[in-house]
């Protein structure tokens, strides 16, 4: 995969120089920007996909700080692969961004673990429930607990742009005590509650799989946390942008997600 890493001392401008002029000159040559890890491992099966339409996809790294919505935006990546739509949401909010998802990618479950009850009907009334205390991730707590009905919250809510908090509760019908902990504690003492709502990057750090341990799963239709690729609005209607979401979204990749993951990341399309 050609791709270079992003330093963190310098900003991003400085480091992809000559962009612009490729939206203008090439086609056929892309750069998107990655963080490490699943993301980088995914994009060098793309990458092989891509090149047999004759595309070629420079993914390019970026660590640290540097951010790859501000390379988005700036002109300096044709596209990145990194975030999902809620994220996105508040980077445009905050930042004044004009970036747009073209096509879904994966999703990192949230799941619902217990090591007590072996179902969300075995959960006793008034069970104690720890759920993350940071916004985002119990956000995403509170629509699964909704989803699976054992919650209600308050109307007019919209999962894709709103967050969530226990204040928005509407409706607790099993009297459940839900209980907010720092998501690495709650992964590391999900023995204490009844169950515990976990996000995959600290349940797998105690060997939690979210399609094999979890006893309710987030689902992929109609998820915002679903991963996207994003380009700049302008970009939309790229005739580049359908060609890079096929070889994402091909049958290569998606074998690929399948046997490296194994269940902890899954494919959304």
């Amino acid at each position: 995969m050609n791709r270079r890493s992003l330093l963190a001392a310098l900003p991003a401008a400085a480091i992809l120089p000559g962009l612009r002029s490729a939206h203008a000159q090439d086609l056929n040559r892309l750069k998107v920007g990655v963080r490490g890890g699943v993301d980088e491992q995914i994009f060098e099966v793309v990458t092989r996909v891509a090149a047999r339409d004759g595309l070629t996809i420079d993914a390019i790294v970026i660590t640290g700080t540097v951010s790859p919505n501000r390379a988005l935006a700036d002109g300096e990546l044709h596209a990145n692969s990194f975030q999902h739509i809620p994220f996105l949401n508040a980077e445009n909010r905050a930042r004044g961004y004009r970036i747009v998802p073209i096509g879904d990618t994966y999703i990192s479950p949230v799941a619902i673990y217990s090591r007590k009850h072996r179902s969300l009907e075995a959960l006793p009334q008034a069970a104690r429930i720890g759920i993350p205390e940071d916004v985002s991730n119990q956000t995403r707590a509170l629509i699964l607990l909704s989803a699976k009905g054992l919650i209600t919250l308050r109307s007019g809510i919209d999962i894709f742009k709103d967050t969530v908090t226990l204040a928005d509760v509407a409706s607790n019908p099993r009297q459940f005590r839900l209980i907010e902990v720092p998501g690495l504690v709650l992964a590391r003492s999900i023995v204490e509650f009844d169950a515990g709502i976990i996000t995959n990057n600290w349940a797998s750090q105690v060997n939690l799989l979210a399609t094999r341990d979890g006893i309710a799963i987030e689902a992929r239709e109609n998820n915002p946390y679903v991963n996207i690729i994003a380009v700049r609005e302008q970009d939309r209607n790229a005739p580049w942008g359908p060609r890079l979401v096929r070889a994402y979204q091909s049958e290569d990749v998606r074998r690929f997600i399948a046997e490296q993951f194994q269940g902890s990341v899954l494919p959304a399309f």
